[in-house]
């Protein structure tokens, strides 16, 4: 088994349709430019709702139907849970990483690319990236590979191309409730959260813009 990406694929159609039932404003980009827009405005802070091809099947998001931030901010576990997550402070978010920068980070055999195993984070790693590091000084990382998910890996590597970090903190896209499958559900939580931009395939909605 090489990935999880098992679950319903939507079209750009549908989600064009999602997006024109709420009346929401968005643009359409290619895939590189996606990925520079959008790792750019994770360097700047903004939270991002991460929809994207087939559905993980199981119990983690792994980069399809998920919520994305700037790992390197220690605040932005609590900027999540007040804005978005709406539960208790102590629990953690994890972080996705480049397959192939996975040794540079944690502690362990690799790859790793289910989220459930909690590493070690290597110690000189620690403060560079705070939001995605357990009490313990462990994390519960998910190895990307350009085989099995090319999109969220360039996402990644656009990221590190800005900040020299491979690494995104990743979250699942709900709110106290299962994760989104259809484009409809992602369009209706991410109306009742907080987050900054809402990407469905290659459409995308700024919250904070009219154009």
């Amino acid at each position: 088994m090489e990935h999880a990406y098992l679950g319903t694929n939507f079209t750009d159609a549908d989600c064009k349709e999602a997006l024109d039932k709420k009346g929401l404003k968005y643009v359409h980009l290619s895939d590189e430019r996606l990925f520079r827009f959008i790792a750019g405005k994770l360097n700047e802070g903004a939270l991002v709702c991460w929809y994207q091809g087939r559905m993980e099947w199981g119990p983690r998001a792994l980069g399809n139907r998920s919520i994305l931030a700037d790992p390197r901010n220690k605040n932005i576990k609590d900027i999540i849970n007040i804005k978005i997550k709406l539960r208790e402070p102590f629990r953690p978010f994890a972080p996705s990483v480049l397959e192939e920068s996975f040794s540079d980070f944690f502690e362990g055999p690799s790859p790793s690319p289910y989220m459930l195993f909690a590493f070690k984070v290597n110690p000189e790693k620690v403060q560079t990236i705070p939001a995605v590091v357990h009490v313990d000084g462990t994390a519960r990382p998910q190895s990307v590979s350009s085989r099995t998910n090319p999109k969220y890996w360039k996402l990644i590597k656009a990221f590190k191309d800005i900040t020299g970090v491979p690494v995104i903190l990743n979250t699942s896209f709900n709110v106290q409730e299962p994760i989104v499958c259809t484009p409809d559900e992602a369009v209706n939580t991410f109306l009742k959260t907080q987050v900054d931009y809402l990407v469905l395939n290659n459409f995308i909605v700024n919250r904070n813009r009219e154009d």
